[in-house]
């Protein structure tokens, strides 16, 4: 009898020669036939799994983001067993940095999908519909916040949590470029939640990229109440939550 193929892991491990890739040398110039190098298989056989380059870029994006998504449950779960909403936001804005070289690999596949996105209506439309989802998530528990007193509820909007997002973006793309490292970007997304929240200031230097749950990040790849937050909730997190991590 032939070989059974398992399809869903040849594509995934086409994606992850698209990674590597994207994390030596860019995928500006990468074309369908360096990707099929890089993986150890013909071009006609990639062809069979993905007819363009933007239908691989798609695949490898979504694929990322699942796992970055399980990478934020996994921090979210190991916070504490009633994770606050505060530290249920800090999990998924540091999720969004380029802390480590899967993150930073990433959001280097993200930057080469957008920049192609931009020019292609439907390539948009994947980018376009995670970011409302993303929006309420947060948004969501920014009025959990309020409801326990955690945060003036005039605070409690979705404009506050597309300040966060927006934030998150901007100091990823500065830790990519070089202008900050990973601990001054921790840094100023704790002092972001300060101002937002009130209290717990983070001094200058005090916080590293290792108290974003590295622990987590290990356990993840190896393998409720009114007014409370449980680890459950982490299964609420859109994969969108990770489009960048």
């Amino acid at each position: 009898m032939p070989k059974k193929v398992d399809h869903e892991a040849r594509r995934q491990e086409i994606s992850e020669a698209l990674w590597r890739i994207a994390g030596t040398r860019g995928l500006d110039g990468a074309s369908l036939r360096d990707v099929a190098a890089e993986a150890g298989i013909s071009l006609g056989r990639l062809q069979h799994y993905f007819r363009t380059k933007d239908e691989m870029l798609l695949f490898a994006l979504r694929h990322i983001n699942r796992l970055a998504a399980d990478r934020i449950r996994a921090r979210i779960e190991s916070l504490n067993e009633e994770p606050t909403p505060r530290e249920v936001l800090r999990a998924c804005l540091s999720g969004m940095l380029p802390l480590d070289d899967k993150s930073r690999i990433g959001l280097l596949v993200g930057a080469a999908y957008f920049a192609r996105a931009v020019h292609d209506e439907a390539l948009r439309a994947e980018a376009e519909n995670g970011i409302p989802q993303l929006r309420a998530f947060f948004a969501d528990q920014l009025r959990l916040a309020a409801d326990r007193g955690e945060l003036p509820p005039e605070r409690a909007t979705e404009d506050e949590a597309m300040l966060l997002i927006s934030m998150a973006d901007g100091l990823a793309t500065y830790v990519l470029l070089g202008v900050h490292d990973p601990s001054t970007a921790l840094r100023l997304l704790d002092l972001q939640l300060a101002n937002l929240f009130g209290a717990e200031r983070v001094a200058e230097g005090a916080t590293t990229p290792s108290d974003c749950g590295a622990d987590a990040d290990a356990d993840a790849e190896s393998a409720p109440g009114e007014g409370k937050v449980s680890p459950s909730a982490a299964g609420d997190l859109p994969v969108s939550a990770a489009e960048r991590a």
